[in-house]
């Protein structure tokens, strides 16, 4: 039975044998029973599973799509991050017990860190989190890392509000606002001078950098007692480690949790954030769901317009208030 409004996930039944088999050899004991999981934008298959001799593992799969589909697999990548990687994200990431490949499937199998915890977030859960989250990027703050690991990932979101203005794409995101549209534009015109600066420095950043996530919310990790679980390590890269933490704390303002101001201040506590590279940060976040809010729905990918302008709002409100900009008073009329 699939969940209403979410990516359509296939269930334990339609995993071949072969990869049941191949699970059950990895892990030493056949699975008992297997409880889809939802959760994330993307419609793999996504299991919580509990073994014959009491034990519960993880299992992230894909399989074949249809021809038509927007959705882009990169599981490969995130099962290379985790047998190469370990070292830097013991013990925040799940551990990792194995890989199969059978009939067009590929799945990974992994620790479980157990059933969702955010949200909702509370102030403790959110300071639990930034501080945890620092001492993950301080574990690898300035060491060396892997050479093939991308470092210009965070700059990919240095030109979006360049784009936006030179395009005229600007009105899409104003369009967003529907009835107070000019008021949007209007807006949008005094910021995008400050937005545009400030995110083009995200192309001049230099070390040191981090082991960086690069996809920090709510449904990619856990919180156990006060450590941060982090999964979905397929976008991992090195970087400035405020990017990632910027766009971790806009998204637990998103979903209702402490002001993004809050959990900034949190992890400062435990590593330092660089000012330049704070608002670089925030400017360049802020262009990419400026950018995106607007588009046209993705195929196979029912929530993300959805949750991106949720994002849009959270973002822009923060922007506005960080580089003291007038208050966006038109993002209230942004629907979801």
């Amino acid at each position: 039975m699939s969940r209403t409004g979410a990516e359509a996930k296939p269930p334990w039944s339609a995993v071949p044998r072969p990869i049941k088999d191949e699970v059950a050899k990895l892990l030493g004991s056949p699975v008992a029973r297997a409880e889809r999981v939802y959760g994330g934008y993307a419609p793999s298959a996504t299991f919580r599973m509990l073994l014959r001799d009491g034990r519960r593992a993880f299992m992230k799969g894909t399989y074949p799509l249809s021809t038509d589909s927007g959705v882009k697999w990169d599981l490969m990548n995130e099962e290379h991050i985790y047998q190469e990687c370990a070292a830097f994200m013991r013990p925040w990431a799940p551990e990792y017990f194995g890989g199969a490949t059978a009939e067009g499937w590929h799945v990974m199998v992994l620790e479980d860190v157990g059933p969702e915890t955010m949200p909702p977030w509370t102030p403790a859960k959110a300071k639990a989190c930034a501080r945890s989250y620092a001492a993950f990027h301080a574990n690898t703050y300035g060491k060396p890392l892997p050479r093939w690991l991308s470092r210009i990932e965070h700059q990919d979101f240095a030109p979006f509000w360049d784009r936006l203005a030179s395009s005229g794409e600007l009105r899409g995101t104003a369009s967003l606002a529907r009835h107070r549209a000019a008021e949007a534009e209007e807006w949008l015109d005094v910021a995008l001078p400050v937005f545009r600066e400030r995110a083009t420095r995200l192309l001049k950043l230099r070390p040191p950098f981090v082991f960086m996530h690069f996809d920090t919310r709510s449904d990619n990790i856990r919180l156990q007692r006060k450590l941060l679980r982090i999964f979905d390590w397929n976008f991992a890269c090195a970087g400035p480690m405020e990017f990632d933490v910027v766009a971790f704390a806009q998204a637990i303002a998103m979903e209702g949790g402490p002001p993004p101001e809050r959990v900034i201040a949190e992890y400062d506590l435990v590593l330092p954030l660089r000012p330049a590279a704070l608002d670089a940060s925030i400017a360049g976040i802020a262009g990419y769901f400026a950018d995106r809010a607007w588009r046209p729905a993705v195929k196979g990918l029912p929530r993300i317009r959805s949750v991106q302008r949720r994002q849009l709002r959270s973002t822009l409100a923060w922007a506005a208030r960080h580089f003291d900009l007038p208050e966006p008073h038109w993002l209230a009329a942004v629907a979801d």
